[in-house]
Order: C-alpha cells, then structure tokens, then sequence
C-alpha cells in the first residue's frame, strides 16, 4: 500500500511539474511579449507553444529577428527543451504606386480600414496572403494592402531609388498629364505628399516616372526637391496652413490623405508637409513629445502642439493641433475650429487629457524626420 501510494505520488508531481513548466513556458512567451511588442499595430509576435513528448513546439510568426532571438535566448536560460518553428515575415520591399491607397486590418475589402499610405512611400513586405499583402509602413504600423496598389520592389531597387533624385509634391491636389499639351491625357492624380522620380524638365513641366514605372508630366509649381524639401526646419505655420487648407473636408475612418482623413491622419498630413512622420493613431501619438498637463494650455501651448482628448479613465481617442488663443483644428465629422475656452461658443465640452509638443523633439521616439529615415534615404 505504502508503495502504490508513493507511486501515485510521484505521478502527481511529475504531472504537476509538466503543469507549471507548460505555465512557465507561456508566461516567458507572453512576458517578453509585453515588453518588447506590446503594441500588435507596430509589431508582429504571434507565438504560440505546445507540447511534444519532452520538447515544447513554438511555432506562429514574428515581425523582427532580433525579438525572435532574445525569446529562443530566453528559452534556452530558462532550460526549455524547444523546437524552432517560427516564421520570420519577410517578403522584401514594394512602394505604392496609387496617389492614396487604403489599407485594412484584415485581408480583405471588406475589413476595416485602418490606414493609407501615399504613393511613393516605401513599404516592408511581411507576407503574401492571396491577393493581398501583409505590410508594413514607414511609421511601423502593421496592416493589409491589395497587390493592385502596389510594385514589388528588390533590395537594388529601393537602394537605387534612394539615391536617385526625387520630387515630392507640395500641392493640395495635382495630377500627372501623359503630355504638357494634353489636359485630357490623365495618367494619375496626385496629393500633397506623393513622391515621383524625377527625369527632365523644362520651365514649366517637370517629366516624371511613377514607381511602377508610368511616365508623365507635372507643374513644376506644384512640387519640390525632394533632397532640399527634407532640410526644412521645424515650421508650425506650415503645419496650421496645411490643417487651415483641408478645412471642411469630410471625416474618413483611417483616412490619411489631403481627400479625406480621420483626427490623426489630418495631424500625419500636416506634419508630413513639413517633412516629420508622426507616429499613425492618436493614442500613439500621445506618448510623443514632451508632455504638457491639459490645465497648462493657457500658459504654456504653442502653435503646432498636439492636443489630445478621451475618456473620462484617461483613454486617447481624440487629437487636434493648437493654433492660438485657445484655437485648435481638427478633424470631428469635418475638419473644422474649435476652442479649448469654456466660455467661447466654439467649446466642445470632452474630456481634455494632454498635450505633446513636437518641436524641439523630432527624431526622437515616435518622431521622425523624413531625411533620417532609412527607407527613404
């Protein structure tokens, strides 16, 4: 009897060992998660683990090697038995050939839109999923996009458009002739922020090649240099007149363009007109900047700074950009004007959280100057 029972016992702990060690595993698994890719929108880690006889089978896919190696390294401390078999996305590089594409969280036309990227923007590919892919774009954000709006790209390609000279366009809205003398002859329409290689030009028309290799004419008023445009400083003018010249257009969910944008799209386009890439949702771009109590606006708010608005527990939902005076634009139904004052008509009485202040902290995290970039220059 004595033995049976100091059997069972054993049992018991070795089933009770596999247990915490099953528990252990995901706890590492989602642990490191946490702190190295808390935010899906950015990151890809997507590990799953399961048992096989005294291995443990990690498997699901990941966005970056070197997460991949600091959870394999951390298995190994930890003395896990582990086979390997997660898959690293990576299928290169593609750029936008379309002046606004829109991007979904999910493959599918049908799934939510969740942002835009403008032609000419370079993309990292992460995977194929039908006619669709899986990528990401310059401001890390993560999402699906159809393979009809954008070009393939290999490594030589990206490098040697990366070094070839460029224009970005300045303009509102433009489009690209087949030829100065046809205003009929549309190849594409631009907006303010697509980027084309240059080839020739003359007074007045500068020629043109799109990145899947369309060739075409714009005004030379309605672009610049990419190389000089990139130099610009820090221009809180620029960014309200930017805000000021989109007034009264609509709302769209995900929007990022000059056409139509959400309240953190109008605040992308307008700091992307002064060559900054700000990080895609309002909730992001709240952990930017030096930060500024909301009951300081009086005092301490500048022209360009991001106001942010939300729940009454703290949560972002909203953002606006101050002008002056207690003024501010953003996008809410349309973009429009409103005032941070109590006492003026334009009030619009919501939770103000915070404000973040971009200048004096570009290339820091979350804020990034087009000419640092890597994927652009």
């Amino acid at each position: 009897m004595r033995n049976i029972l100091k059997f069972a016992f054993i049992v018991a702990m070795l089933a009770f060992g596999s247990v915490c060690k099953a528990q252990n595993v995901e706890e590492i698994i989602e642990s490191l998660k946490k702190e190295y890719a808390p935010d899906a929108r950015v990151a890809v880690w997507e590990v799953k683990a399961s048992k096989d006889g005294e291995k443990w089978i990690l498997s699901g896919k990941m966005d970056c090697a070197s997460n991949k190696r600091v959870l394999l390294e951390e298995m190994e401390r930890q003395g896990v038995a582990y086979v390997d078999r997660i898959q690293l996305l990576d299928e290169g590089w593609a750029m936008v050939r379309v002046s606004v594409a829109s991007m979904r969280t999910q493959g599918r036309h049908a799934a939510e839109m969740a942002t835009q990227a403008l032609m000419g923007t370079p993309i990292r590919v992460l995977e194929k999923a039908g006619e669709w892919y899986r990528v990401q774009t310059p401001d890390n954000y993560i999402a699906y996009i159809p393979s009809s709006l954008i070009t393939m790209k290999t490594a030589k390609q990206l490098s040697a458009w990366r070094n070839a000279r460029r224009v970005v366009v300045t303009a509102y809205q433009s489009v690209v002739l087949d030829s100065p003398s046809n205003a009929a002859g549309v190849v594409s329409d631009l907006v303010l922020g697509n980027i084309l290689e240059y080839k020739s030009c003359d007074n007045e028309w500068t020629e043109i090649v799109i990145p899947d290799g369309r060739v075409g004419f714009v005004k030379n008023t309605d672009i610049a240099d990419l190389d000089e445009w990139s130099q610009q400083k820090f221009d809180a003018e620029l960014i309200i007149n930017t805000a000021k010249r989109m007034l009264g257009t609509g709302y769209l969910w995900g929007g990022t363009s000059t056409k139509l944008a959400d309240c953190s799209g109008l605040t992308k386009v307008c700091y992307f007109a002064n060559a900054i890439i700000l990080q895609r949702d309002a909730s992001q771009q709240a952990l930017t900047g030096t930060r500024i109590k909301a009951d300081e606006w009086e005092s301490k708010a500048k022209k360009g700074d991001l106001l942010f608005w939300g729940t009454k527990s703290g949560r972002v939902t909203h953002v606006g950009l101050y002008i002056a005076d207690g003024m501010y634009i953003h996008c809410s139904g349309m973009v429009k004007c409103n005032s941070l004052d109590s006492r003026s008509q334009l009030f619009l009485n919501t939770p103000f959280l915070s404000i973040s202040r971009i200048d004096g902290n570009v290339d820091t995290r979350g804020i990034v100057a087009v000419r640092s970039h890597p994927w652009y220059f």
